[in-house]
């Protein structure tokens, strides 16, 4: 086990202004801006470890990743104290964080990595799930985060999605010609119902069942270098739900 060192702890806040973004569709997210007391700390924790990141293979983020369980008692603290009760959460059962670099170019981009998506879509019925995105990088223009609805049928989605991540990349394509590149705005399929921009030192939460999508503008300017590419720190809580009024 990794002895925990002084300069792996997040020292957030003590005094956050949390503001609330609502979509158009009624929904919304949580935006905190300043949240780190000393973000540059973080990004300096992901500069000497750049050679431990590694391509994700476990979901379809499109980049690389680090795992950092030695913030997670600071990001459920936070969470706990400031967010928890502005969701669906009685009590946080599981979390995990990583930091994160999107990366590839737009022609490399598997198919269910061009669309939008929901974070652990198959949680347990009891459970509920939010997550979180810490922009640690200063030009804005990297991208912030995008959130969707379906603009279609239900069985239609259920068979993009499916289409998504089983048909070869040359039969996707010829099905669903106009689904290249990173996903920014609506489409044929989906609805943009909000849009949160990236700012340094900026925290968001949001239920992680609603649909949504790094909003990539300028992918020709992404890098796997912590000090200038789109460093985030993500984390994610599984959350036992709140009792219902009727017990």
């Amino acid at each position: 086990m990794i002895a925990m060192k002084p300069e792996d702890t997040l020292a957030f806040n003590p005094e956050p202004r949390i503001e609330q973004v609502r979509f158009s569709n009624g929904l919304s997210c949580f935006v905190v801006d300043n949240a780190l007391l000393d973000p540059e700390q973080l990004v300096r924790f992901a500069d000497e470890r750049r050679e431990q990141f590694r391509r994700v293979d476990f979901n379809a983020y499109p980049g690389i990743f680090l795992l950092t369980p030695n913030f997670g008692a600071a990001l459920v603290g936070f969470f706990n104290r400031h967010i928890r009760g502005l969701f669906d959460s009685r009590r946080v059962v599981q979390m995990h964080c990583r930091l994160s670099m999107v990366t590839l170019e737009p022609h490399a981009l598997r198919p269910y990595q061009r669309m939008c998506h929901r974070d652990m879509a198959a949680l347990d019925a009891r459970h509920s799930i939010q997550a979180s995105i810490l922009y640690l990088f200063k030009d804005s223009g990297l991208g912030g985060t995008s959130f969707y609805e379906p603009a279609r049928p239900a069985a239609e989605i259920a068979e993009l999605f499916s289409d998504a991540s089983t048909l070869p990349v040359d039969a996707f394509d010829r099905k669903y010609p106009g689904q290249s590149g990173y996903m920014c705005g609506s489409n044929h399929y989906f609805n943009c119902v909000g849009v949160v921009r990236a700012r340094w030192n900026r925290i968001i939460f949001y239920d992680g069942f609603v649909l949504h999508s790094g909003d990539i503008l300028a992918p020709e300017r992404l890098s796997d270098d912590p000090l200038s590419g789109r460093l985030t720190l993500n984390a994610f809580f599984s959350s036992r739900r709140k009792v219902s009024a009727r017990g």
